[in-house]
């Protein structure tokens, strides 16, 4: 347990050395807040204040960018430097290194999480959470199954920058169609249907019913565990050293 603990460290004291993981996990998160509420904290179809609305879509956020851009971009970069070949002639099993991987990248996603929440309530006056359990529990399922996802791809993807490329590609239409970027209530009706049918969006909701002070649904946690479990159970089966 303790060399499990020395590698998390190790591995996020990497992640964040990187300029450009550090910058968008932690700063580009924080610009994205002025940016929607420079034009004041008006409230959104429903009565829910903007600010109330934007932190909690923004950490998911942050939850799918440490998950499937930088995480698998890690993976594919020591397979690409042959670090995994090394690693493969060690004790370290496939679900030590996941382990390893998604617990560094996570608490990526908890410091721009963090850091997010702590500008909210010090400048633009945001609600703290009313169900903190609930959130706290969605926070954490969403990062287990986008975490999943992430490391499927990680086991699938050959190099650095393929994996950063397809991760993008499917980071951005998520992020947008699910709700981490613009508020569910503004959608058109299309687009919250397309939305619903991504990953990211019980994440979202379970995230944003918990800060509102309701219990996340049953059935949108239960469909974080399908997903953790499959891409999971895939990403193991899958993985190549």
């Amino acid at each position: 347990m303790k060399g499990l603990a020395n590698v998390v460290a190790v591995e996020l004291k990497l992640i964040v050395r990187d300029p450009m993981s550090a910058f968008f996990a932690l700063v580009f998160p924080a610009i994205m807040l002025w940016v929607k509420l420079r034009g004041g904290n008006k409230p959104l179809r429903g009565g829910t204040p903007l600010i109330d609305a934007t932190v909690p879509m923004l950490t998911v956020f942050v939850i799918g960018l440490a998950t499937l851009v930088v995480l698998p971009a890690t993976l594919a970069h020591y397979r690409e430097r042959r670090v995994l070949k090394r690693l493969r002639a060690t004790p370290a099993s496939r679900a030590m290194l996941f382990g390893a991987q998604w617990a560094a990248h996570m608490l990526l996603a908890v410091l721009g999480s963090a850091l997010l929440i702590v500008i909210g309530l010090v400048a633009f006056g945001l609600t703290a959470p009313a169900n903190v359990v609930g959130v706290l529990v969605a926070w954490l399922l969403g990062a287990l199954s986008l975490g999943s996802i992430g490391l499927l791809l990680g086991a699938l993807v050959p190099t650095g920058r393929a994996a950063t490329v397809i991760g993008l590609a499917v980071f951005f239409p998520m992020v947008f169609l699910s709700g981490a970027m613009i508020p569910r209530e503004t959608m058109s009706g299309s687009m919250r249907a397309i939305g619903d049918l991504l990953p990211m969006a019980p994440a979202v909701q379970a995230v944003r019913d918990g800060w509102a002070g309701g219990a996340p649904s049953p059935l949108t946690l239960g469909v974080m565990v399908a997903i953790s479990i499959v891409a999971g159970g895939l990403a193991l089966r899958t993985f190549r050293w």
